[in-house]
């Protein structure tokens, strides 16, 4: 199947359940890689797929793997094997995911540094997909708590990187384990000699795909990166846009429901915005461009595919908002700015565990992709007050202004005021509704603060809590990437809660505790549930305390106390 005829999600014959999750999160068209891995693999076919990292790898085995499953069946069906945990992690979120409609599917993430009670709690029960490091997946073959017999595919992911990290002997010996009729699918942004080895080995008459990555190089882009930590991507984008010399601006997001959301976000902040996207008409899609061209319009948050031939020369800024899936989306995204000789300027959103999707842009680029720091307070008060003067010097300029200043002069004479003050009062008066300070509450680091008596406070679990607060669990924790300032934003945010309101974090390596106010109705409580950080949503619940033995373990925590902000950086080690 060539590229140049990709098919539509709705043409690769996907079981309609999963079909149904690719229509609710707004995906247009697949990937190369998808549109070429979905049909061998709903055949039953094994396949040998060569692609970067970031080109929709997972979609490409997941939604074809899904489709052919017996949720009936309460047994290993899919094993995935990955080289990290975080892949592991990411790859199972997205399974589960993509089979929200798939009733009585589960899928196990597997990896060293969890607590074995816990996985094999889960295996007993009944999983259909087993996603996993090879080092804790062979330990389960071994102790006989992981069977294979009823698996009917396994996905070798990376299979270079198992290469590097050491792990290519366990992953052979791993398919001893799986019956000899099973699909198997290999992927790997190289085929060096060792890893061809093992596809000739235990491929049965693949399907070979090779997606080449276009390089490209575009001197006339300034880019730059933001890691995403501490605040909200609406909000640092917020800031970009204030203290940024922005002509026109195209945002680019994964879905089309998302480019509605961002731009009406934008909208209520007051920035002008529209979406474009696949589901708009013809119609509506020309009109918004022509806004865009003629200035009516500053900012389009749009799609890959809604933006493919866009060409508008006011377009500034090109922002990443999400990561894209591939490197040759990344180009095409960035290549709408910088046009006719013009200097143009890319940022990138990059979430902690997109890191690596970076490098693989900065290798197909040939350019080093420059990390930024938020505006801060005092750049967008400088950035407000030089726009107040141009306004300023503009209406003097345009205006005729006879009237006015025979206005202000009989002010003068009638309350003996100075003209500096009139002139003060009446810019106050104009900026009011939008000051030109930044307010003392803008969060140059969200900080968590606010200091009451040790008198207050109790103790349990060797954490001290104060009693009027409720320790609640959330399922996002430092092998997501997670800092306490993405806690307080989200919970600030979301639960129109004040950070002083939130109390002690403690971040666990797959969870955090969070202390809060025993006040918290249940409607803020259900709604605290579904908001994301990290990629990760809350799934806030009420500690029970079942995690206690953790708590007395000093190399697996750290304590954040009010008023003692801290970063840390997630680690990408090879879990056995």
């Amino acid at each position: 199947m060539s590229e140049a005829t990709t098919p539509t999600f709705a043409e690769l014959a996907l079981a309609p359940e999963v079909y149904r999750v690719i229509n609710e999160v707004g995906y247009e068209t697949p990937t190369p890689i998808q549109a070429q891995s979905i049909p061998p693999l709903l055949e039953g076919r094994d396949l040998l797929g060569q692609a970067q990292t970031g080109t929709g790898k997972t979609a490409a085995f997941s939604l074809p793997l899904l489709s052919r499953l017996n949720p009936k069946l309460k047994a290993p069906q899919i094993l995935v094997l990955t080289p990290t945990r975080e892949l592991a992690l990411q790859v199972a979120e997205a399974m589960q995911t993509y089979s929200r409609h798939l009733k009585g599917f589960q899928v196990l993430p597997v990896y060293g540094g969890q607590n074995y009670t816990q996985q094999l709690r889960q295996l007993q029960r009944g999983v259909q997909a087993v996603v996993g490091t090879p080092g804790r997946i062979q330990d389960h073959l071994n102790r006989g708590t992981l069977k294979l017999d009823k698996l009917s595919c396994v996905v070798i992911d990376e299979a270079d990187e198992m290469l590097k990290m050491g792990f290519i002997d366990d992953v052979e010996k791993i398919l001893e384990f799986a019956p000899a009729e099973r699909q198997t699918a290999l992927f790997s942004a190289t085929m060096p000699k060792e890893v061809l080895r093992v596809a000739r080995r235990h491929l049965q008459d693949p399907i070979e795909i090779r997606i080449k990555s276009k390089t490209s190089t575009v001197e006339t882009i300034s880019q730059h990166y933001w890691q995403v930590k501490g605040l909200h991507k609406l909000d640092a984008l917020t800031r970009i846009l204030e203290a940024e010399e922005i002509d026109g601006m195209l945002i680019f997001v994964r879905t089309k429901i998302a480019t509605v959301e961002l731009a009406e976000k934008l909208e209520a902040r007051g920035f002008s915005s529209a979406a474009l996207n696949g589901d708009m008409t013809q119609m509506l899609r020309e009109k918004t461009v022509e806004r865009l061209k003629d200035g009516t319009l500053d900012i389009v948050v749009a799609t890959d595919v809604a933006a493919r031939g866009l060409d508008v020369k006011r377009i500034s800024h090109v922002v990443n908002y999400d990561i894209p899936y591939d490197t040759e989306a990344y180009i095409h995204r960035i290549g709408r700015t910088g046009r006719a000789g013009r200097e143009g300027k890319a940022i990138l959103f990059v979430a902690p565990r997109e890191r690596r999707m970076l490098g693989a842009i900065e290798r197909a680029t040939r350019q080093t992709i420059k990390p930024m720091a938020l505006p801060s307070r005092k750049d967008i008060t400088n950035r407000r007050i030089g726009l107040f003067k141009e306004q300023i010097a503009e209406a003097m300029e345009s205006q005729d202004l006879e009237f006015f200043e025979e206005l202000i002069d009989q002010y003068q004479s009638e309350y003996d005021v100075g003209h500096r003050k009139i002139a003060a009062t009446l810019a106050y008066l104009l900026q009011k509704d939008r000051p030109l300070q930044k307010d003392e509450g803008f969060a140059e680091e969200i900080k968590i603060q606010a200091e009451r008596p040790d008198s207050q406070r109790r103790e349990r679990g060797g954490r001290p809590i104060e009693s009027n607060m409720q320790t609640y669990r959330i399922e996002v924790g430092r092998m997501h990437g997670v800092e306490p300032g993405n806690i307080v934003g989200a919970i600030s945010n979301e639960g129109n809660i004040t950070s002083r309101d939130i109390g002690r974090i403690k971040l666990f390596d797959s969870f955090s505790l969070v202390d809060l106010p025993k006040t918290l109705s249940q409607d803020v409580l259900h709604k605290l549930t579904t908001v994301w950080v990290c990629e990760e949503q809350l799934q806030i619940s009420v500690d029970s305390g079942s995690q206690k033995s953790q708590y007395s373990k000093p190399d697996n925590r750290r304590t954040f106390g009010k008023g003692t902000p801290a970063t840390q950086k997630p680690r990408m080690v090879p879990q056995r």
